[in-house]
This record gives structure tokens, sequence and C-alpha cells, in this order.
């Protein structure tokens, strides 16, 4: 443990991509195969499922920090990471354990089948015998709550430099369903033919956004400038949905998300269709909720995401079905160096053939001839139930991760309202004694009414400005909330809005941003609920 979490501060300690590149080589040389594997595991999250929950952790801290209850909330309020303050609270050690990752992630796992008192003197004994270091990134484990500062890119540059494999070869054999306690670290290194498990997915392809944020739009002149030719290209409407693969292989189905999760449970109405692809087939899309033949809003596929079960009820409610954007394998071959228009006759092959057209779409190109003409049809993206579109150079690869230069994202531009801050909460980590986090609210009548919450989208001195705002305006304070003079104006930006019984206001807004600290308009001029409302009918939400 103490190599892992000299790993992880020294990782946290720098931002040069190079130092972070030598420091992870530098773990891989040093620690067993199985720390490998369960490092590669933590830091491609897979965190160890948590065995005690926060209620008794905390509980059991306060005990061992010998300090009052209401202190140590205190404290976490101002810290803002629950693993830190423990840390910080509890009686320092200078003792160290002996004991490696691996060892300690299996005690924790085995604490499934432990009574509460077992689980207690278990947790007082390991904190015994951690010095400070071991003992903060031990608490992160133990909280469900360990994140580190480094790419899943850097992890495989530095193990790909180690192992003389090719980066996309170690990114494709680390996807999929495995855990360190059985994925060796041999396989890992030897194994040659993704066959071997068929149910793994490609590295995702992603696109790169044409602007830097959906705030600042480019010009169609402008994009033909950075693009060429338009003849180049194709175009297809960006939709938003949950971005999977579709896996046909050795006569079993399997879909996973973007995330890495194998949903394919979750998603019963596709099953017939992939059952019957052909074999060796792999199909990159987006699930919807579809209905009449057509796309429907996000938030009606959101009612049934995270469901343990799925009723008749919400299967009735939201139907989905995929819209295919390409095909990775055919007939068992990998098919993704091929052209992007290659791919693409191979995907309408496989939709032209379908038995089961009203789940099995292809995404449709978007005709045009100039990037003025792109523009134009982009404006129809939320008419479409779109987030805009997505431009493809017919000649590219699939390639592996984010990457410039062959596939674009050209997003519309947020629906925008201007709201008046009214709370605000500490942030985590680096932020912890910066109120970065607040709530906003427009007029309903004379009365303001919170709608949104909103962390992003400020600089580092204005939020240093809004800080000192209301440390020195704060009217009172709930717990770790603290309620503002109600002055600062802010324009909010944001994809999509839809009614909700669950909020006050009776709306949600869909990834909500702060695009700008309005200096120059009085908290009078803020909009009202009644312009949230009318944008109800202008919304795809």
């Amino acid at each position: 443990m103490k190599t892992f979490a000299q790993l992880f501060l020294s990782l946290d300690e720098t931002n040069k991509t190079n130092e972070k590149v030598r420091v992870l080589k530098d773990y891989f040389i040093a620690v067993p195969d199985t720390d490998k594997m369960h490092m590669l595991a933590l830091f491609t999250g897979r965190k160890p499922k948590r065995q005690i929950n926060s209620t008794l952790v905390r509980n059991w801290a306060v005990e061992v920090s010998n300090i009052p209850a209401w202190l140590f909330e205190e404290s976490y309020h101002v810290v803002g990471d629950l693993a830190e303050t423990m840390t910080l609270l509890m009686p320092q050690s200078d003792i160290g354990s002996s004991k490696s990752l691996t060892e300690w992630i299996a005690e924790i796992n085995a604490l499934a089948d432990k009574t509460e008192e077992q689980k207690k003197l278990w947790l007082l004994d390991s904190w015994a015998m951690l010095d400070s270091q071991e003992r903060f990134v031990f608490n992160k484990l133990l909280t469900g709550s360990f994140r580190v500062g480094v790419s899943q890119n850097l992890v495989i540059k530095a193990l790909a430099d180690i192992s003389g494999l090719e980066a996309a070869v170690l990114t494709h054999r680390i996807m999929g369903n495995w855990v360190p306690e059985t994925y060796q670290y041999a396989q890992l290194m030897e194994e040659q033919d993704a066959a071997e498990n068929i149910s793994r997915p490609y590295p995702f392809f992603l696109a790169y956004p044409i602007q830097e944020t959906s705030e600042k739009q480019k010009a169609p002149q402008e994009i033909g400038t950075a693009l060429g030719n338009a003849a180049d290209w194709q175009a297809e409407w960006k939709w938003d949905g949950i971005r999977a693969q579709m896996i046909k292989r050795g006569g079993e189905i399997f879909i996973w998300s973007r995330g890495e999760d194998l949903v394919t449970e979750k998603f019963p109405e596709l099953h017939p269709f992939l059952n019957a692809l052909p074999d060796g087939t792999v199909i990159d899309g987006e699930i919807l909720s579809f209905r009449n033949g057509s796309p429907m809003p996000f938030n009606v596929l959101q009612t049934r995401i995270g469901r343990k079960n799925l009723s008749k009820k919400i299967l009735e409610e939201s139907p989905v079905a995929v819209i295919a954007y390409d095909c990775l394998e055919f007939s068992g071959d990998d098919i993704r160096p091929k052209q992007q228009s290659e791919r693409r006759v191979i995907l309408e092959g496989l939709q032209a053939a379908t038995l089961y057209p009203e789940v099995f779409h292809i995404s449709s190109l978007i005709q045009f001839d100039s990037w003025e003409h792109l523009g134009q049809a982009r404006e129809q993206s939320r008419a479409m139930i779109a987030e805009g579109v997505m431009i493809k150079r017919k000649s590219a690869a699939y390639q592996v991760g984010r990457r410039r230069g062959d596939w674009w994202k050209w997003k519309i531009d947020p629906l925008t309202v201007d709201a008046v801050m009214i709370y605000a909460q500490k942030g985590h980590g680096r932020r912890a004694d910066l109120y970065t986090d607040y709530t906003f609210a427009v007029w309903d009548g004379d009365k303001l009414v919170p709608f949104a919450k909103a962390y992003s989208g400020l600089t580092d001195a204005e939020i240093n400005k809004v800080d000192y705002f209301i440390k020195r305006n704060t009217i009172d304070k709930f717990g770790p909330v603290r309620t503002v003079k109600p002055e600062l104006v802010f324009e909010i930006g944001f994809e999509g809005i839809n009614k909700s019984t669950r909020h006050k206001s009776g709306i949600a807004l869909r990834f909500p941003r702060i695009l700008r600290w309005r200096h120059d308009k009085p908290k009078e001029e803020a909009d009202t609920l009644e312009t949230l409302k009318a944008l109800l009918g202008d919304s795809t939400e």
C-alpha cells in the first residue's frame, strides 16, 4: 500500500504529462503483477464495492479522532472531502503497513460476510497500522471516492512503454467486463486474439468539438477554412441518447455502454435484431427512446436508466431503438482501418437486410453541398431532437479516443436564461475552501424561485470574486449551504428543459452551466418562471 499511496500523491502533485508517465512507469516496474492489475482496475474506474456505509465510517472516525460529532461535521464542511477529513483528524502515525494493494483490496472485499462489530474492529485496526499517506488513500478506497488526476491514455502510454505493446492494443484489452482477481497481467501482455473474450468491445472513437465550448460558435465559413472541401465530408445528426456498441459473436449478444457497462439486459427490445445479425458483427450507435419511428427526448429514456427491474409500464412508456453510426467488425474481421465510406456501405447492407427495421435504424446522412448549407441544416437540430451535427471525413479510419482531424461535432447554441444566485456551497478537492456550487432562481411574481444548480463556467478569478461576495453577504446557514443576498446575476446555458414534479419551479434543465457573469444587469431584470415555461414549447425536452 505504501508504494500505491506514493503513486497517488506523486500524480496529484504534478501537472506535467511526462512526469506523470515517468511516475506510472516506475510504479509498474516496482510492484508485483497482481498490484499492477489492481492499479489498472482502479485507474479505469473499477473500484472495489463499498462494504461499510458512510454513516458507520463517519461514526467510527469520530470515535477514533476523539472529538465531538459537531466538530467533525464542521471540519468536513470546510475540507469538503470525507476521506481527507478523517485522515486529518485522526492521530498521526508513522508506522506504515507492509500489506500490498492487492491484500488490502482482498480484505475490503471480504467484509461482505462480516458483522457490523467485526467490520468495526477490522477498520479500527487498519487505521492504526497505516501511516498518514496510506490512510488517506485507504479512506478513498473505503468510501468509494477514489479518483486520480491522470487520464487512462497516460496509464496506457506508460504500460505501452515498458511492455513494447501498442497503446491501441492495450486499450482494447483492458476494455470489457474483467476484474483483477481473475484477469492476470500475463494474459494482458501475452494475449494475441481478442476472440478469446467474445464480449469485449472496441475503444470508442469520439468526435472533437468544432468549437472549444458550445458557447463559442464558429461560422460556416470558418469551418470551411479549417476543414476544406465539403465534398470530402459526410454529415449526420448528433443524437442524444446512450452511446453503445452492440456485439454478436460466438452466437451470443452483448451491449456495452460508452462507460464500459454491460447493459445487455437493460434493453430487451434490441435482442431480436442483435440475434439476427451475422456472427462476428460489432455496431457502434446510439440507443434512444423511439415512438412511431421517431426519436423521443432524452428525459423519456432517463425514466428507465438505473432501474433494476423493467416493468411492463416502463417498457411501454419508453420503448427503445438503435440509430447505428458505424460498423467496426464484420464477419469476424476488424474493419476499423477501412475508410468511413467503406464501413458505411457495410452498415447500410446490414440495415437493409434486417427483419427488425423498427428497432435497427441507421444514422441518415444530411445532404449538403457547402458549409453554409450545412449550417442552415444545423439550425433545425432542436426540431429533430438532436444536439447538432456530426461531421466525418469520408476517408477516415475508426480511431481510438478523442482525436482531432476526422470526426467533429458541431453543436447548436444552448438555450439561455438570466438568473439570480440565491444559495452557495463549497466545492471539493482544491476548491474545498471556496464557494463554487451555486443555486439559481428566477422571478415568479415578486418571489425568487430556485430552478437550477451549476458549478462550472467561471474562471478562477471570477470564482474568487464570487467567493468573496458570498462570505460577506451570507444571510443564513443550513449545514454546508449558505443563503446569499440575492444580488448577483448570471447567464445560465442549458441543452434542454422539461416539466418536473420533483422541483418547486416545476421544470428541470439538462446540463445547466454558467455562461457569463452579468455585471451589467440588476437582479430586478433577471428572467421569470414564465420565460422558462415558454421555452418548454421550443425545446426538445
